[in-house]
């Protein structure tokens, strides 16, 4: 092929459009935990995710609810993958090896909100949340109760998760689904949480299965369970004993996509640039900047399968 600037575009076109096919067709999984929230700055605030807009009867002026000393933020991180292409590649009509490089990229971009949510869900067990306690943990502050005292509450547990008899499945999936119906607000209103969601590990896909589809669990007791969940198979969980259950109904889901820019294909075509002068080099890839935090830990428990 001549090296020349409408060869060089034709190239990179073909390129892209590679890049995007591969990007669309991808699979992910991220939206079925996570909040989108789009970005416009270097940081975002969520100290306004202690604040349930509930309605009250109206008497004398409004109540506005305060933002309390909380502060949480999540900063954008910038992420690239980048590809070098030899201009003799070029040269040489050899610039089909550079295709799959380009699906690759595209399959890549696509996950990667899936990469950082789940590598936060990994986390959820010491990483801190907008109330300053790990999110999942069994510590939460809830306000106070009628005697003026602190309520504090919990989102973890460490049951096996188990579908080997009812007995079993109740002290772990029970539990969790238990748990969360009974949250409350600050003001001790049940909060009315739908547990829709099991997320669980490849290493716990049979179980998870069984507990949602089975007519009758292991030991022949009728499964009081099946049907009350969607499964949702993460490979991206580092833990195989670990799993997590999740109201994913609300406008705010459990985890929050704090997105500042879209992953896009971009590349470097230029043949004046040194890299092509110095070392024949021209490249293409991805960028994309973003984060991955916490949103309310009310809307989701999680086990650590330990016990």
């Amino acid at each position: 092929m001549i090296l020349n600037r409408n060869n060089l575009t034709a190239l990179f076109v073909a390129l892209k459009t590679t890049f995007s096919n591969a990007f669309d067709a991808a699979p992910s999984q991220w939206d079925q935990v996570a909040t989108l929230v789009p970005s416009t700055t270097r940081t975002n605030d969520y100290a306004w995710l202690d604040r349930f807009p509930r309605l009250k009867k109206w008497v004398g002026d409004k109540v506005v609810k305060a933002l309390t000393q909380h502060s949480y933020t999540l900063t954008n991180d910038s992420y690239e993958a980048t590809v070098e292409v030899d201009r003799d590649d070029i040269e040489d009509d050899q610039i089909g090896i550079y295709a799959p490089q380009a699906q690759d990229a595209g399959f890549s971009a696509k996950q990667w909100p899936d990469e950082l949510v789940f590598e936060a869900l990994n986390e959820a067990f010491k990483a801190k949340c907008y109330d300053g306690q790990p999110f999942i943990s069994d510590k939460h502050p809830n306000g106070k109760d009628k005697d003026g005292k602190d309520v504090v509450v919990s989102n973890l547990g460490s049951a096996k998760l188990s579908a080997a008899s009812v007995a079993d499945a109740q002290k772990s999936y029970g539990a969790a689904r238990t748990a969360l119906r009974r949250m409350k607000d600050v003001e001790g209103r049940p909060l009315n949480v739908q547990p829709v969601l099991l997320v669980v590990p490849p290493a716990l896909e049979d179980t998870a299965n069984a507990l949602m589809t089975a007519e009758r669990l292991d030991d022949g007791k009728a499964n009081i369970y099946k049907g009350t969940a969607k499964v949702l198979v993460v490979p991206w969980l580092t833990s195989d004993t670990a799993w997590f259950l999740m109201d994913t109904t609300r406008a705010i889901k459990p985890l929050i996509f704090q997105q500042r820019k879209k992953p896009i294909f971009v590349s470097q075509q230029d043949m004046n640039n040194p890299d092509v002068f110095n070392r024949k080099k021209l490249k293409f890839g991805a960028e994309a900047r973003g984060a991955a935090g916490y949103g309310l830990w009310q809307m989701i428990y999680g086990s650590t399968g330990t016990a």
